[in-house]
Parts: C-alpha cells; sequence; structure tokens
C-alpha cells in the first residue's frame, strides 16, 4: 500500500497520473530499491525509550523533546558573594555558640532539657547504665544540641541554595529524557489500531519497534497512512493487510526509501520539529524560554519565514540545510512536499535526498523545469509567466498589478495553443514577442482555418499594439531572452520530448531541489525563481489534498519579492503551505514592500551582522512593550560611632559594598523589544533573533537564538 497521497515520485510530468480512490496495493511504477540506511537500524531499547519519552505541550518553538518547563517569571537569586558570605558567617556563628555553650561561657541553662527529660538513674558513674552508657546519654544530648545549632546555621546562612547552586551541577549526571508509560497510554502498544479492530496489526508493530527494526520514519508514515483509515480515505482491511505483509516497511514512499543518506540536524518526527539552536540564557529573553532549545515545525512554517542576514552569517547552512532536511524526512512519511530552490552547489543536501533534481543549464540533469506551471489555462499561463518575467518591474506598492505583461502574454499563448496543441517554446515565444512576421502569418493561417475567430481578434489587437508607446511587449521579449540562451538550449522544451516538472505535483509528498544557473546567469536566475514561486502559490491554492503541507524553501530570495509574490505569501497559510526566504539585506527588496513581506510572514528572523537601517524595519515590525523602569539613587550613610563603623564595615565585608540608603523610584515605560542598534551590534556570531507565530496565531516575541547550540 502506497502511503497517502502519493504517485511515483519520478512520474511528476505536467499531466499527473490521476490518483486512485483508495490505496493501491503496488506503486503505478515500480519503486526503486531500498538502499541501506546511514546509520544502521537502532537496537529496540533505543527506538522505544526514543518513542517514550515525554514531549509536553509548550510554547511556539520550544523544542518539545524531553523537555521540562520553567516557570514563567523568574524567581529572585540572591548575588553570589552575598550568599557565600552569609553562609560562611552563619557558619562561624554557629561554631562561635557551640563554644561557649562548651566552656560555660552562657551557662548551662542548655542542660534544663536534659534534666527534666533523662530518669535520674542514668546519670553518674554508677547509673544503671554504666560509664559507657552514661557516656553516650550525655554525648547523644551533645550532639543534638550541636545539630539544632548547625540547623539553625544552615537555614540562616542559606546552605541549601549553596548546595544547590553550586555542588548538585558538579555531581548531576546527564540523564535521558523519563519514559514513565502505562499499558493504555504506551505509544509503541498502537491501542488506537487495537481498538479499531486491527489487533494483529498492531501486534506486529509492537514486535518490530521491540526488536529494532522501526525507525522514526517508519512510526510517522504509519501513522499518516492511520490517518488516511480514519478520514476514510483508505480501508483498514487494506491498510492491516500491508502492515502484517510488510510490517515497519509498510506503505513506503513511492521512492522506496525508509531514510534520508545522511542527517546533520537533530529531528523529533513524533512532534514534526527539527531543532536549529538553544535559546540564550539571557535578560531579554522571556524566563521561560532561555536554556531551552528552538525548533520549527509544519506548524510555524506555515505562517511563512523570511531570515534576513549577510553572506556568512549561516542562512543556509544553520536555517535552510536543517529545514529542508526535516521536510525530506516529512515527506518519506507521506506528510509533507517540499520544494528547494538555490544555486548549484550551494549546499542544500545531497541529490540522493531529493525524488527530483532539476538543474537547470547542465545538459545532463534528468528533469526539466515546465515554465507554464502544467497548466492548460493560457489565462493562467500568461499570469504565472508576467509574474516571472517582469514582476520585478512593476509598480513596488503592493495594490500594483502587471495585467498589461498578462494581456500580452495571453494574446499569443491562446491562439498559439490552439493551432500547436501546446504552448511555445522560448525560441517561440520570443519571435512572437518580437513580432516576427512569419510566425504571426503562420499563427494567422492556422486560426482561419480552424474557425477561431475570437482567436484571430486577440492576435489583431497584439499586433495592432506592437510598436506603440507603452507596449510592454518589447520588454517580454527582452526578459525572455535571458532564456534564449545556448546554455539553456535544452530546457523548457513543450513538444514533449523532455521530462518536464510541475509543482502540480505538490498533491503528492515530493521531494523535489531545483539548482539556478547563478553563474553568469543572475537575471535568468532571478526569473526562474519568480517563476517558481509564482508556481507555487498558484499550485497549493488549488490542491486537492490540502492535509499535506508544502513548502518552498528559497535560498537567496534576491528580487524575488514583488507585489503579486506578497500577495500569494498571504494566502499560503490557508492552503496549509509556507515559504522560507532567506535575503542578505533588506534592500533587496523595494522599500513599499518591505513592511507588508515582514508583515505577510509570521517567523522573522535577524542573523548577526545586520544593518542598523535593516535593523529598523525588524524593530519597527517586532513593536514595543511595557517595561518596568527603576531610578536607584544610593546615599552613603556615615557612621559617627565606634560601634557603628563596627557593623558598616561587618556590612561591606559581607556584601562587598559600602553601606548606603537607597531610594527606588519604579515607573512603567514603553521601550521597543530590540532597537537597531542592539540588532546591529549587539548580537554575536552564529546567533539570530527570531519572533514566531503559528497557524492557531499563538506567537512568540523576539528571541536570542545560538544557531551553533
Amino acid at each position: 500500500m502506497d502511503s497517502d497521497g502519493t504517485q511515483d515520485a519520478r512520474g511528476t510530468h505536467a499531466s499527473p497520473v490521476p490518483r486512485p480512490a483508495g490505496p493501491p496495493e503496488v506503486p503505478a511504477m515500480p519503486p526503486r530499491p531500498t538502499r541501506a540506511p546511514a546509520t544502521p537500524p537502532p537496537d529496540g531499547s533505543a527506538f522505544l525509550a526514543w518513542l517514550r519519552a515525554p514531549r509536553p505541550d509548550a510554547a511556539p518553538g520550544v523544542w518539545r523533546f524531553g523537555h521540562r518547563p520553567r516557570p514563567a517569571e523568574e524567581p529572585e537569586e540572591i548575588p553570589t558573594r552575598q550568599l557565600l558570605s552569609g553562609a560562611l558567617i552563619a557558619f562561624l556563628v554557629g561554631w562561635l555558640v557551640w563554644s561557649l555553650l562548651q566552656n560555660g561561657y552562657l551557662g548551662n541553662w542548655w542542660w534544663v532539657p536534659f534534666d527534666l527529660i533523662v530518669p535520674d538513674a542514668w546519670r553518674g558513674g554508677d547509673s544503671d547504665l554504666g560509664e559507657t552508657g552514661t557516656f553516650i546519654v550525655y554525648q547523644g544530648y551533645e550532639l543534638l544540641v550541636a545539630l539544632g545549632i548547625m540547623v539553625g546555621a544552615a537555614r540562616l546562612g542559606r546552605w541549601g541554595e549553596v548546595w544547590r547552586r553550586f555542588v548538585t551541577p558538579r555531581f548531576r549526571r546527564p540523564e535521558a529524557p523519563e519514559t514513565r508509560t502505562t499499558p493504555e497510554d504506551d505509544p509503541a502498544q498502537w491501542n488506537e489500531l487495537r481498538a479499531a479492530g486491527a489487533a494483529d496489526a498492531a501486534e506486529r508493530l509492537a514486535a518490530e519497534a521491540r526488536s529494532g527494526l522501526m525507525r522514526d520514519v517508519d512510526h510517522a508514515r504509519i501513522l499518516r497512512a492511520w490517518q488516511g483509515v480514519r478520514t476514510g480515505r483508505h480501508s483498514l482491511a487494506t491498510f492491516s493487510g500491508a502492515v502484517l505483509k510488510d510490517g515497519a516497511a509498510a506503505c513506503l514512499h513511492p521512492s522506496g526509501e525508509r531514510d534520508l543518506p545522511a542527517r546533520l540536524a537533530r529531528h523529533d518526527l513524533v512532534t514534526g520539529q527539527v531543532r536549529l539552536g538553544t535559546t540564550v540564557d539571557d535578560a531579554r529573553n522571556p524566563y521561560a524560554y532561555r536554556g531551552t532549545g528552538l525548533a520549527l515545525g509544519p506548524d510555524l512554517l506555515g505562517t511563512s519565514l523570511v531570515a534576513v542576514g549577510p553572506a556568512g552569517s549561516g542562512k543556509t547552512g544553520t536555517v535552510v540545510r536543517p529545514l529542508a532536511e526535516s521536510l525530506c524526512l516529512h515527506a518519506l512519511a507521506g506528510r509533507a512536499a517540499v520544494v528547494v530552490v538555490g544555486a548549484a552547489g550551494a549546499g542544500l543536501g545531497p541529490a540522493d535526498a531529493y525524488d527530483v533534481v532539476v538543474r537547470i543549464g547542465n545538459q545532463e540533469s534528468e528533469y526539466d523545469l515546465d515554465l507554464y506551471g502544467g497548466t492548460t489555462d493560457p489565462d493562467e499561463a500568461a499570469a504565472v509567466l508576467a509574474e516571472a518575467l517582469v514582476g520585478d518591474l512593476a509598480d513596488p506598492h503592493p495594490g500594483s498589478d502587471s495585467r498589461r505583461s498578462t494581456t500580452v502574454l495571453a494574446q499569443l499563448l491562446g491562439p498559439f495553443r490552439a493551432v500547436h496543441g501546446r504552448f511555445p517554446s522560448v525560441p517561440e515565444l520570443r519571435q512572437l514577442l518580437d513580432g516576427a512576421p512569419g510566425p504571426f502569418a503562420a499563427l494567422r493561417q492556422g486560426l482561419q482555418e480552424a474557425g477561431q475567430e475570437s482567436l484571430l481578434r486577440e492576435l489583431d489587437a497584439r499586433e495592432r499594439q506592437m510598436g506603440q508607446p507603452g507596449d510592454v511587449g518589447g520588454v517580454l521579449g527582452d526578459r525572455v531572452a535571458l532564456l534564449d540562451r545556448p546554455a539553456f538550449a535544452g530546457f523548457f522544451d513543450t513538444s514533449g520530448q523532455s521530462r518536464p516538472f510541475t509543482l502540480k505535483a505538490l498533491d503528492h509528498p515530493v521531494r523535489v531541489r531545483i539548482d539556478l544557473p547563478q553563474r553568469g546567469h543572475a537575471d535568468a536566475s532571478k526569473m526562474l525563481a519568480r517563476l517558481v514561486l509564482a508556481q507555487f502559490t498558484a499550485s497549493v491554492a488549488v490542491r486537492e489534498d490540502r492535509s499535506l503541507f508544502a513548502c518552498l524553501l528559497l535560498d537567496d530570495a534576491t528580487g524575488v519579492v514583488t507585489p503579486e509574490a506578497v500577495r500569494g505569501i498571504q494566502r499560503l497559510r490557508s492552503g496549509n503551505a509556507g515559504v522560507v526566504l532567506t535575503l542578505r539585506t533588506l534592500d533587496d527588496v523595494a522599500r513599499p514592500l518591505r513592511g507588508p513581506l515582514l508583515g505577510a510572514t509570521g517567523c522573522r528572523m535577524a542573523l548577526s551582522g545586520l544593518t542598523p537601517w535593516d535593523g529598523q524595519d525588524f524593530a519597527e515590525v517586532w513593536g514595543k512593550e511595557w517595561t518596568e523602569a527603576r531610578d536607584v539613587t544610593d546615599r552613603q550613610i556615615i557612621a559617627e560611632t565606634p560601634a557603628g563603623k563596627a557593623v558598616h564595615m561587618l556590612r561591606r565585608v559581607i556584601t562587598g559594598k559600602a553601606p548606603t540608603a537607597r531610594a527606588v523610584t519604579v515607573r512603567q515605560v514603553e521601550r521597543e523589544r530590540w532597537s537597531a542598534s542592539e540588532l546591529a551590534h549587539a548580537v554575536p556570531a552564529g546567533h539570530a533573533v527570531l519572533s514566531l507565530t503559528d497557524v492557531k496565531g499563538e506567537h512568540a516575541p523576539p528571541l536570542l537564538v545560538d544557531l551553533r547550540g
């Protein structure tokens, strides 16, 4: 049985194979042989410990695996010097009191309880207990008194706090997450399957887990298939049969893979998170977040993410690569479809980690890119292509559009498809935009023979507009010429002789990587990036199965953010989709679009090395908060008597400060969460400031995160 909503991952053509109503028992095409995993399968105990580890509910972005919640407010902590000085002085005072009692300087009143409690027969050398017993009785009472004095000194000197703060951490061993489960809530027992009548399948899966034959991807994939049974997309009999036949290898991804060739990041497929770093123990972070792991998942990526930082700040290695790796694992589990776009050699993962790798400009590429997004509607194809070609030339204000460019392309694409049954290739489209007489005459003749009067009027209108002031046909032709180069001669073919990938395939859990030819073709790469983004936003809006999370990761979105792109990003959340965009600077986005871009994305990341003017944009979108400002005025106290001077000297020894009288004024003030100056100069290398919003609307304030932790 295939996983939910799958087709052969390699068969992602413009006309995808229709998905059957029920889960097929064999894939549409034979899956690739499963190669040996990058690491040997874990033993059963390790897998069960991972599966049963606690994952408590937590605030957005908290790494939930083994998480121990902290209080929302920071408890007041005594300064170290004051704590140690007080503990030492309390010990000396206790020792002094005991010495004075032992030497009789304080009288014998402390023996009164002994005289009242102990019988007379136990006292003296000729007591019933004998000399040894009498000695033990007296020494025992003295020990009780000493212990009482020591307990009092310990409470006054806060010895317990000293022990917890300085001694316990040195002897504390790293503990594995607690796995307290009962048979009723043990995830390894698959009780939900048993309750639904699939006890044999549940027992098979439990045995596979105990024997170490199950991986985290297997567990997530089978859970996804079980969700298909619960929603009625699959039958219980087919699911049970597949599990009884293949065990943990049931419901495989069409690629036949059960894991990635290698993993660089820490993943938890139970919660769907990937760990990016550690929230710094810094006063600017909320206390509940300090020292916790920082992780992202589809619940956060569903609101989209924009990351801004200069070259070398870690955008690709610490953000895009872990997220791509996580989404590829989700795709193997049948949960997600991912498209990763970046320059060739950008380090976005090995080719074996993807089902489809499109290397534009590389003649050895197995796949091509469909220039028209797999649609057969000329108007839809024209709108997407116009956004790719001249979207960056449109008025950058959010309310602008590129309808004139769309109209020009539609006037050509419609007649061409009516005559040839396909859309034009890049050279043919360039000739039509340039107004070459031969192609126009051939189109007119074909339309006349087919009796397409309405399309003939479209073609006549295009001819009349050519050469007129304000006609955008020439600009479109110049942009298409960037793709009509020898390096791209074998690409964007529409004759059916290549294997074009279309983003219509996002109905299936497919893993795609698109390598852009930035070296020597920077302008063409920007156009292609805009094309992929436009096709992505158009495709996810009309998907049949929106339970599958779709995500586009665009490494370096320079020249990609347009008014139409911002509108498309705003619509992704409702379609269970999101995008991840990285920028070297916000200057790569037109000034009127910076605010709308930051407003359209729920997750915003400012990496170290940000410029102050970029920091100002982040400071504005993060806003201000009310904080408590304390104005403290210290006035030194002058002692006039010898006793007062002695007391002041003792206070100086304990606190390390001169005795003062303090006046404190508390005010509520509104301040920026992170100022532009702090973002530019106070974020260490390898760190970032990140704010989060999940698809339910819960949000986390800007957090200082160590991306190396």
